[in-house]
């Protein structure tokens, strides 16, 4: 951290509102997608979340950093790639003196050390109600003398290069070489918890590119993984899922968050952008049919368009907030998949029952 006075800046919204604050972390200017999410911990799991890649991130809890931030060589559980993702974190107030037995830095420190700008002592009440009554928007974080064009450029989710940028550039396996199904992720910007709950499955793993042809690879299922912006605009991996649900003897399929839009799409459905997205650690959500309720972790901007898939599909899960679909599957065929994360990481893991069902739809066509 820097010594002397803290640095004074401005979180400046692109319609014109401006919040004052003072920078920890890394003291550059930054610019991004402005969301916030509600969840109370878990911030090294979230800005280390692929999802949140080209985004400023607001946490509305009025403190962070209280428990500090573990080694990633020693806790990787807390981690969920090898980067934080976000373009900038705003919070009300930052706790520089942490306290935990794992910490081994203060999430400013993190911050710096990754090139990530912080601006805490921003009024985070206000600053939500006006992106949940206005909608998310773009912004900037800016230093004192800093202007828009010393940012970095706003992220284009007009195209696939910002998931493309996240994810593997050719098919590489991950874990051992049991004998469980072989699962196929079409890595779109996936998180490793949802990687290791396949291989604490016994699944082998093949983390594939998402444009990638997946016709020769042997695959006992196939899962589409979570990932930042727009599904609609990575139409060859909507064409690739939707050549696969059209396969004769098709490989079960499973999405999730990212993946459950883009299954959609490829069954002939559509999505919409969301006013201000689903980025919390306790969304809950009604199963359709049984009435069965869980609490989720959501991380989503966009949704899919009621009513908006063809005969033979069917909602599956519902938010009880807003009503929105959570979770679509197939009345006769392997495919399924939820808007929210089963994994967790951070947050409940009510709904991990969803992997046990997709590994033993492997298991069965592996047979």
């Amino acid at each position: 951290m820097h010594g002397g006075s803290p640095t004074r800046a401005v979180l400046r919204l692109e319609d014109g509102a401006e919040y004052a604050g003072t920078i920890f972390g890394a003291p550059i200017p930054a610019s991004g997608e402005i969301v916030f999410s509600t969840g109370m911990v878990g911030y090294t799991e979230s800005l280390t979340d692929p999802s949140y890649a080209g985004q400023v991130l607001v946490l509305t809890y009025p403190l962070a950093g209280s428990y500090g931030v573990p080694d990633p060589s020693r806790d990787e559980r807390s981690f969920e790639s090898g980067r934080i993702q976000v373009r900038g974190l705003v919070v009300s107030r930052h706790i520089a003196e942490y306290s935990h037995h794992r910490a081994v830095t203060s999430l400013g420190e993190w911050l710096e050390s990754g090139g990530v700008c912080g601006l805490e002592g921003v009024d985070t009440r206000d600053l939500t109600r006006r992106l949940r009554s206005r909608g998310t928007m773009a912004g900037w974080i800016l230093p004192e003398g800093a202007a828009e064009a010393d940012a970095p450029p706003l992220p284009d989710f007009s195209s696939d290069a910002l998931v493309a940028s996240l994810s593997v550039r050719e098919p590489v396996r991950v874990g051992g070489d049991g004998g469980g199904p072989l699962v196929g992720i079409l890595d779109c910007g996936c998180k490793r918890s949802i990687v290791r709950a396949l291989l604490e499955r016994g699944c082998r793993v093949l983390m594939i590119p998402p444009s990638m042809p997946v016709g020769g690879l042997g695959l006992d299922g196939l899962l589409i993984s979570n990932g930042p912006g727009d599904p609609a605009v990575l139409r060859s991996t909507i064409s690739l899922v939707s050549a696969e649900m059209a396969a004769m003897d098709p490989i079960p399929l499973a999405g999730i968050c990212l993946g459950c839009q883009i299954m959609a799409l490829a069954a002939g459905g559509s999505t919409y952008k969301l006013p201000f997205g689903h980025r919390s650690q306790n969304q809950p959500c009604i199963e359709e049919g049984t009435g069965r309720c869980i609490v989720t972790s959501q991380n989503h901007g966009y949704a899919i368009r009621e009513g908006s898939l063809p005969k033979g599909w069917t909602t599956w899960f519902r938010n009880l907030n807003d009503g929105t679909v959570e979770g679509i599957r197939h009345e006769s065929l392997p495919f399924s998949a939820v808007q929210f994360h089963p994994e967790g990481s951070p947050g409940p893991r009510d709904a991990e029952w969803f992997f046990d069902r997709f590994v033993r739809q492997a298991e069965i066509h592996a047979r």
